[in-house]
């Protein structure tokens, strides 16, 4: 196994997670100019656009609290944004993997946050559906989180233990 060393952090460290983030503005911003709210646009089969706004977490959590949640959820993203920096910052370079999952939650935790603080809510655009069952709309800095979460549980689950 890779010794965990750390090694320099510079501004290149985050290139992988900085293009996910525009990325993710982008796709957002594009859906605020081309779509109507609430209003489905068919992709493909199983697949809308569909523009609609997050004031909670996900799955709506706390959605209906009043705003009080947007600073709560921006605050706890903040926290965890550091702390995926720092731990970034202290990955090896021979640990790509284990960056790759750390740039994708840390793009996607910093693209919904930048929605949370410039907007008040989170802009959601991707409607998977089957038949009648809709999951919850999403954008790409779900998408980010989800799939870095998951590698990173897995790459962390797998490490052998001193």
């Amino acid at each position: 196994m890779a010794e965990r060393t750390p090694s320099s952090c510079t501004a290149l460290r985050f290139l992988p997670a900085g293009l996910l983030l525009l990325a993710d503005q982008w796709s957002k911003w594009e859906a605020l100019r081309a779509l109507e709210p609430y209003q489905s646009v068919a992709l493909w089969p199983g697949v809308n656009l569909t523009l609609a706004f997050n004031p909670g977490a996900a799955f709506s959590f706390l959605a209906d609290a009043g705003g009080w949640q947007r600073w709560l959820f921006s605050l706890l993203a903040a926290v965890v944004i550091i702390w995926l920096v720092v731990w970034l910052c202290r990955t090896a370079k021979d640990r790509w993997l284990e960056r790759a999952a750390l740039s994708l939650v840390l793009a996607g935790a910093a693209g919904n946050l930048l929605d949370r603080l410039r907007l008040g809510h989170v802009v959601d655009f991707i409607d998977l559906y089957y038949r009648h069952w809709h999951w919850p709309a999403f954008n790409l800095a779900d998408s980010w989180l989800t799939v870095g979460a998951v590698l990173l549980f897995s790459i962390l689950w797998r490490e052998e233990k001193p």
